[in-house]
């Protein structure tokens, strides 16, 4: 976004201990940073009157599988009332004009099917992680058919489901690449925790360009591109 030219904001909790490319690339110099929790709606409410974004990406989510198991309310709380809270904070904000809010594949009603998911299939969720997901998309839904299309001028709204993202920055526990780099570089056996699954993997920078083009899209035709959108790999 820098790069093209924008005026970056952005909102988030502190970096956590350990490696870090929000400390390593010092975007906290290059960009207006603060830190916060989306979960609390003043916070939010305040980020955005300070910013007055035009373009909002909300990509901040608890996005572990076991963590979600170990704690669903606060799983529940980030992916499903923090997104109510960045919602709310767009409908007080008038300069807005696109919001990509990004989810997972897993929002979606698990088939156990070999081909990918697609934006009309049923969302649902066996666990708690799938169903804050699903929850969230959800929100999504109701906050654009019920506010944001038939706000004046309408203000574009998609939601983003990706999923099996690969890159640089990814070091969270529980993830197959992070997990090998820890091992090798700690002198332990990788532990291969589902070595029968196959994943499509996707370079985070895919679903980030589709991201921005999304963004685009919606502000050149809100009515238009106001839906649900996956990321991932074809094939």
């Amino acid at each position: 976004l820098g790069e093209l030219g924008a005026e970056v904001h952005g909102l988030a909790l502190p970096p956590p201990p350990g490696p870090s490319h929000f400390v390593a690339a010092r975007l906290a110099e290059r960009y207006a940073h603060s830190d916060g929790d989306i979960r609390d709606p003043e916070v939010v409410r305040a980020s955005f009157e300070a910013a007055k974004p035009e373009v909002v990406f909300h990509l901040a989510a608890q996005a572990l599988v076991r963590d979600a198991y170990a704690d669903p309310k606060a799983t529940f709380d980030t992916n499903v009332g923090g997104t109510v809270n960045v919602l709310e904070a767009v409908r007080g904000c008038p300069d807005v004009r696109a919001v990509v809010v990004v989810t997972s594949d897993k929002c979606y009603e698990n088939r156990e099917w070999d081909f990918a998911y697609r934006e009309n299939d049923a969302l649902g969720g066996r666990d708690p992680y799938a169903a804050s997901k699903a929850a969230a998309e959800m929100a999504v839904m109701a906050w654009r058919a019920s506010y944001f299309l038939a706000a004046s001028p309408p203000v574009g709204l998609a939601a983003a489901p990706a999923g099996n993202v690969i890159g640089g920055g990814g070091w969270a526990k529980d993830r197959l690449i992070p997990d090998c780099v820890r091992a090798l570089g700690e002198g332990r056996p990788v532990i291969i925790r589902n070595p029968r699954s196959v994943r499509p993997w996707q370079h985070v920078l895919e679903p980030l360009g589709g991201y921005l083009l999304l963004a685009r899209a919606l502000l050149e035709d809100p009515v238009r591109w106001s839906d649900a959108f996956n990321f991932g790999p074809v094939g």
